[in-house]
């Protein structure tokens, strides 16, 4: 990630999370989607670039498992809510108290969860994760198991050898992973009907990979529904797409 600055911030339980750092003006949380990393989901689609022509800074770390971040194995390093947990502390160790918050898909259910817990970003925008993604933990996270442990043998043979494809093309490691799925915690109604922060639900026209964008921004109290061109792997690079971002962070 040339031009980047990357930290390495040790979690309370010794895991290093590589955080990537560039640009002035207001912290932007850049949190990316399962199985990906900053790069591929942020830098590569030129969202980041849009983000930082508009005068944001960029704080986009590689979740756990993922990227150039810490990939555990033991199964102990990966208790329920942990990405959250990760997501705070990257907030506590670098002081922001004046920021917005990204997230795409994996990271837009992480963003949820961090909500919940008490993150207080200015605005948010959720990309790529509609109502049952964030709120059933379950059915996703099976599909995705199962993929991983039998790959062309999986109940979904395509499934399994794009997710096998993925895993191997990323240099990822698949016990990691699992222990990515085995964090996800659920989010119920009343939880998503106490965020405050005003929201943007963004998905592709052709994404229905977790639910309805435009039910889940029914139920938060200040949110708003948006479809761009795309499927659920292609919206990020949609030009569309990190327009709108930026136009919803700029507004007042």
């Amino acid at each position: 990630m040339d031009g980047w600055r990357t930290e390495r911030l040790s979690c309370a339980d010794g895991v290093r999370l590589a955080v990537h750092i560039r640009g002035a003006g207001r912290p932007v949380l850049m949190l990316h989607g399962f199985l990906a990393n900053a790069r591929i989901n942020w830098v590569q689609p030129g969202v980041t670039d849009a983000l930082l022509a508009a005068g944001f800074e960029l704080v986009a770390p590689d979740l756990r498992g993922h990227g150039r971040s810490d990939a555990p194995t033991d199964r102990a390093l990966w208790p329920v809510d942990v990405l959250a947990d990760d997501g705070l502390a990257v907030i506590r160790s670098l002081g922001l108290s004046d920021y917005d918050l990204v997230g795409y898909s994996l990271g837009a259910r992480t963003a949820a969860r961090m909500l919940v817990r008490g993150a207080t970003p200015r605005r948010v925008v959720l990309g790529g994760m509609g109502a049952s993604g964030i709120m059933e933990a379950g059915a996703r996270a099976a599909m995705f198991e199962d993929a991983i442990r039998h790959g062309e043998h999986a109940k979904d043979p395509r499934a399994g050898r794009v997710i096998q494809n993925m895993i191997k093309t990323g240099g990822l490691n698949a016990d990691a992973i699992l222990g990515v799925l085995s964090s996800f915690a659920a989010t119920c109604t009343a939880d998503l009907e106490g965020i405050k922060a005003p929201t943007l639900v963004i998905s592709g026209i052709d994404d229905q990979d977790n639910g309805s964008p435009e039910e889940l921004a029914a139920i938060l109290p200040h949110g708003q529904a948006l479809r761009v061109p795309g499927t659920h792997q292609s919206t990020p690079g949609a030009p569309e797409f990190a327009r709108a971002i930026v136009d919803f962070l700029s507004a007042a």
